[in-house]
């Protein structure tokens, strides 16, 4: 196992963490974990240099950390830094905090955590939590010894993210969605410098993108890896993306069986022997341009159909409506139209079926899209009953 810096702390992190969010299940129950298979592939991951592992109050439904605690009994909890998460979205009063804590160390079974963080962070949640006096309420976990760092987890837009990092000056780290197809989606790069430019650990999360870079890849993406003069799997390009870049300290993988495990633990081997050259980083942009070329509708976010005057926001209706085309995936599509999904779903006033059809955006779209003629197909697509 490689090893690498992590922020400012006096500390090296594996290349490679273990996400506990999709752990191996029985009939498909996110609820109902095989504890264990997933034991083992935690413990496998602990024997083979693996020293970060994450897991999260809302995982599996709750179960998560509870698999968790066992997998650390024998002596594992020694050998690993721990993190978790307090669902931040599910704080009404300042007295969740306590209850939420003491329920996570409870199904943990332990009396302290390595790592905490605030999870899910977005503008809408962070000032309510706030002003619940969240902050505080950690400083004084922290000098009891209850957990040693303190960090958030992220989804929205940069300036959001910026505001957050400057809203506290004692940040160890942060986890970001990251990937060589969202460089510049919410954080992105510009949220990975300005948090290792504070000295925060840069925690990456979904590098495979959700396990959708891990896929057999359409032909026209295959064929751009087949191009390169070093062969790697696609999983081992995603991987090596991430770890090619200085500011990042781990990757997490939410691994879901066994040989997943072994096959990452394998690569992440190589990760301190690999820097990628200037020709495979173009390769890899080749591979993200080949994935983007499979949207149906020619939209760059550009936002100058917006604001629409009945409320609809185009751009994401597009957006939901282009990833679930470019990877195959209608029914996440028509989870996030729904207002569902880990990258927050759509409002109901959002939605493609409010569009009015009053032209509007027409003289401003700048790539000539039939936006109206493209709402009714979204709604066509993803409005369908879940």
């Amino acid at each position: 196992m490689q090893y690498r810096k992590f922020g400012k702390l006096d500390w090296k992190v594996s290349a490679l963490g273990f996400g506990a969010m999709r752990l191996p299940t029985i009939a498909g129950n996110q609820s109902n974990i095989d504890e264990p298979q997933a034991i083992q592939m935690i413990r496998y991951a602990i024997d083979h240099g693996v020293n970060y592992l994450d897991t999260a109050y809302r995982y599996h439904n709750g179960q998560s950390e509870r698999v968790v605690g066992k997998a650390l009994k024998d002596g594992y909890r020694e050998k690993i830094r721990l993190a978790t998460k307090m669902p931040v979205s599910q704080v009404e009063k300042a007295e969740d905090f306590d209850r939420i804590f003491n329920e996570q160390l409870e199904k943990l079974q332990v009396k302290n955590l390595d790592f905490y963080l605030f999870h899910g962070l977005r503008k809408e949640i962070w000032p309510k939590v706030k002003k619940l006096g969240i902050l505080d309420w950690a400083e004084k976990k922290m000098s009891q010894g209850y957990f040693s760092h303190l960090g958030y987890s992220f989804h929205d837009e940069y300036d959001v993210f910026k505001g957050i990092v400057d809203d506290y000056d004692n940040w160890t780290f942060c986890q970001l969605q990251y990937n060589f197809m969202d460089a510049n989606f919410q954080a992105g790069r510009r949220g990975v410098e300005y948090a290792a430019g504070r000295g925060m650990g840069i925690v990456v999360m979904e590098p495979l993108r959700g396990g959708r870079l891990a896929k057999t890849p359409p032909e026209v993406v295959a064929k751009v890896w087949e191009s390169a003069p070093q062969k790697r799997s696609p999983i081992e390009w995603a991987f090596q993306w991430v770890w090619n870049q200085p500011e990042i300290s781990l990757a997490l993988s939410g691994m879901s069986a066994t040989a997943q495990v072994v096959d990452n633990i394998a690569i992440a081997d190589r990760s301190g022997l690999v820097k990628l050259s200037a020709d495979e980083l173009v390769v890899i942009e080749r591979a993200r341009q080949a994935y983007q070329g499979l949207n149906p509708i020619p939209c760059t976010g550009c936002n100058y159909c917006m604001p629409c005057p009945n409320g609809v926001d185009i751009p994401r209706n597009f957006a939901v409506y282009n990833e679930a085309h470019m990877w195959n995936d209608l029914r996440s599509g028509i989870a996030r139209y729904h207002g569902q999904g880990p990258q927050g779903g759509m409002t109901a006033e959002q939605r493609a079926d409010q569009c009015l059809e009053c032209g509007e955006c027409l003289e401003a779209c700048p790539q000539g899209i039939e936006i109206p003629d493209w709402m009714k197909k979204v709604d066509a697509e993803l409005g369908v009953a879940q």
